[in-house]
């Protein structure tokens, strides 16, 4: 007997349907004596109609009452699961994350998991039951419901398979793996059988929508092995794992393309020590992350500036052009620049580290392909590029056929 955890995302429950199936998957777990933990998303869709409602009445709203609406999608997913389940005569129970004893900081929608007590699950695990968790959300010590961010659903499952020692974690998901990019993007993606922690959590982070980049740091700092599989057929999935000697045989494992992201310039910062800082340090203070940052100063004027540009995800724009303007006439810049028009093409392999040559024939394929580069971002296992959104799904699959085709 094995305790498994497994999580389903949207696509997987997105309606009776499809919460059958993954109540039939669960059965056969079940039916061979293993006890299972299964985390779920909400049905694909609700998250997002949910926001659109809130922004109907108010376009940047309370994030703790974001919280407390958005947590109800996963409520109406985990109930409907246990009910499908006990129509099978298959003993089931629900839990929200504050009742499975996950606690967070206070952070509100990118809250992150302090501890979590599972006594309440191994007791009903105990007492012979399916235990269903919701995904994505938790509680403070204070008792107030936060969110973990989207896709914090796999950061649940992850923690959760930590937590309880679980012996298998199963990422359930609309496709049968981790490919070498989105098929649905680059017709000539392959399925990989195994990827390393490093190299998953780099395309995660850089758009690839298959994983969250937290749940897959995560794993690597507690070593939770976990597959990546699909919820609509049996074939074997992705392994993500600790990085091993032969995964360095392959340069490039994959390319990823983000249209989620955004970059903001700042114009007129003046060229003082510290100027940096008190931009950033605003920013995080209102929990924006940002990623790539590019600063050019400016030669030739009795006032030297520089402009300084970093890009931040798409939805963070309207919170960051507030904090912004609130820093404007302390700081001293000029114009404040959002485009929202670009992405950000990526490409990841362990494998760099022993390759050289892998920058410029990237940089060579894009002016091939007539893509002008704004910016430029480098680690020494992944390239992102950020590009003209009007050119990136062509120049990601001009990318992935120079390299992986």
């Amino acid at each position: 007997m094995a305790l498994i955890v497994q999580k389903f995302g949207g696509s997987s429950v997105a309606d009776i349907d499809r919460i059958r199936n993954v109540a039939n998957r669960v059965a056969e777990y079940r039916h061979r004596g293993d006890q299972v933990v299964v985390v779920v998303s909400a049905m694909k869709g609700v998250t997002d109609n949910l926001i659109d409602m809130a922004k109907a009445l108010m376009p940047v709203p309370n994030e703790r009452e974001m919280d407390m609406l958005l947590s109800t999608g996963e409520q109406t997913t985990i109930a409907l699961l246990a009910i499908a389940l006990q129509s099978m005569d298959i003993p089931a129970a629900s839990l929200t994350g504050a009742q499975a004893g996950i606690v967070t900081d206070g952070v509100h929608s990118k809250a992150k998991i302090r501890n979590i007590t599972p006594k309440k699950i191994h007791a009903l695990l105990d007492a012979g039951n399916v235990t269903i968790v919701a995904g994505f959300q938790g509680e403070t010590s204070e008792g107030h419901i936060t969110t973990l961010g989207r896709g914090g659903s796999d950061l649940t499952a992850i923690a959760l398979a930590s937590a309880l020692k679980a012996d298998l974690c199963q990422i359930y998901t609309d496709v049968d793996g981790v490919y070498t990019s989105d098929p649905r993007l680059v017709p000539t993606a392959t399925k990989l059988d195994e990827i390393s922690y490093d190299e998953m959590l780099e395309l995660a982070s850089l758009g690839a929508k298959v994983m969250q980049s937290r749940s897959v740091e995560f794993a690597k700092k507690f070593g939770v092995i976990f597959e990546v599989r699909s919820s609509l057929n049996d074939n074997p999935g992705t392994l993500v794992k600790e990085e091993t000697q032969s995964m360095e045989d392959v340069v490039i494992r994959g390319v990823s393309l983000d249209k989620n992201q955004a970059k903001v310039t700042l114009v007129g910062v003046p060229d003082k020590p510290g100027m940096a800082a008190r931009v950033f340090q605003q920013l995080a203070d209102s929990a924006i992350n940002v990623d790539m940052i590019v600063q050019n100063v400016s030669h030739g004027s009795n006032t030297p500036a520089t402009d300084l540009s970093f890009t931040i995800d798409k939805p963070d724009v309207a919170k960051a052009q507030g904090v912004i303007n609130d820093m404007r006439g302390d700081i001293g810049f000029g114009e404040a620049l959002a485009d929202e028009a670009i992405g950000k093409l990526s490409i990841v392999g362990v494998g760099m580290r022993s390759h050289s040559g892998i920058a410029a024939k990237v940089f060579e394929v894009l002016a091939a392909a007539g893509v002008n580069i704004q910016m430029i971002s480098t680690s020494e296992i992944k390239i992102s590029v950020v590009i003209g959104i009007d050119k990136a799904e062509e120049a990601t699959r001009a990318v992935h056929d120079a390299f992986l085709s």
